[in-house]
């Protein structure tokens, strides 16, 4: 049973622009599987991955010279449009497939239903910053968990080894948190433990770690505005900035999207610029992949939060909850079962 709603009225990332060649390959969203291609001009294309005839899934066809994806069972082929035919019945009607709009931007693919308008692309990108790199992870956890784990920064002693505090300064952490009608925005200010990679982004000893996050959930995305201070205020040259995008494939995993920027504070450290652009993109890499293999052991966790004992750092994620029904899921707020909880109940 597929419980969980369709969210395509939004535009989410779902792959590299340069992975999708000549084959066409498979991707899911929510539940729902969509067959991606490029047409004959090299255009990409995205079709529910469902041949209308017999449900052979369209992914592991092939595109025809003329630039139609071909269904591998009884060979009938679809357009960008979803308009089909058949090979065997030339003048059969009603033959046609389900097509997305599938846009390129920032170096990703970008699925929506056909009639997202678009103007509902998301605006992720921060002024006076430039785009230095992007990559995916697949987290092997429902949505809640892993939109849980980015909801708060109390984990990072435990979790992670780079950015942020020690355990030894857990209670020197400034933090604020925000509660909108369309967003929660956090804020964490805390001593910068040290570290080796944290040394090629020239900063120094006892300097104070600055995280400033907006969580918005059209589609569910944080952006993440990190910088670094002297403890007597002097900004360190570079300020960093991480959008990244939760994308929920199955009901049990999800595939984060995580696009990098960086913007240099100090012009006299412009030579250093691409060696900066590189560490930043390794510490990306590796503080997401800390997070990427500890969620498994959380993923079980329901998504009700009754019975937890929530502390002052968890105040986002009750908010968020509702935002994620209300904003993401388009439930009403009669309905009294989250769609959340109904996939739960559906994997068993």
């Amino acid at each position: 049973m597929d419980a969980m709603p369709d969210v395509t009225r939004f535009f989410h990332p779902v792959l590299p622009a340069h992975a999708l060649k000549k084959k066409p390959l498979r991707t899911e969203l929510a539940g729902r599987a969509y067959a991606l291609f490029r047409d004959g001009t090299g255009k990409a294309a995205a079709l529910a991955d469902a041949c209308p005839h017999r449900f052979a899934p369209l992914s592991a066809g092939r595109v025809t010279q003329e630039g139609r994806l071909a269904c591998p069972y009884h060979g009938w082929n679809f357009d960008a449009a979803g308009h089909g035919r058949s090979p065997s019945q030339p003048d059969l009607k009603k033959c046609d497939a389900r097509a997305f709009q599938l846009i390129e931007r920032y170096g990703y693919l970008w699925l929506a239903a056909h009639d997202a308008p678009l103007s509902a692309f998301p605006d992720f990108a921060p002024e006076g910053f430039e785009l230095t790199g992007s990559f995916s992870m697949l987290f092997r956890a429902p949505l809640h968990v892993a939109l849980d784990n980015f909801s708060e920064d109390e984990h990072t002693p435990f979790v992670h080894t780079r950015l942020g505090w020690d355990a030894q300064n857990t209670d020197a952490i400034e933090f604020s948190a925000e509660n909108h009608d369309d967003r929660t925005e956090v804020h964490y200010r805390a001593p910068q433990r040290s570290s080796l990679l944290i040394q090629s982004l020239l900063l120094r000893p006892g300097d104070f770690f600055h995280n400033d996050w907006v969580t918005h959930f059209n589609p569910v995305r944080t952006g993440y505005s990190i910088h670094w201070r002297s403890s007597s205020g002097e900004l360190r040259p570079f300020h960093h900035h991480f959008a990244i995008f939760m994308v929920p494939e199955t009901p049990h995993t999800t595939r984060f999207h995580v696009f990098a920027f960086l913007k240099l504070v100090d012009p006299r450290f412009r030579p250093l610029m691409p060696v900066v652009r590189k560490a930043q993109r390794a510490l990306a890499w590796f503080e997401i992949r800390d997070d990427a293999r500890f969620i498994p052991t959380v993923a079980g966790t329901p998504y009700s939060l009754k019975g937890m004992r929530l502390g002052k750092y968890d105040k986002p994620i009750i908010h968020q909850r509702k935002l994620l029904e209300r904003i993401y899921f388009a439930q009403s707020p009669e309905e009294k079962v989250s769609p959340l909880s109904l996939v739960q109940d559906a994997g068993g």
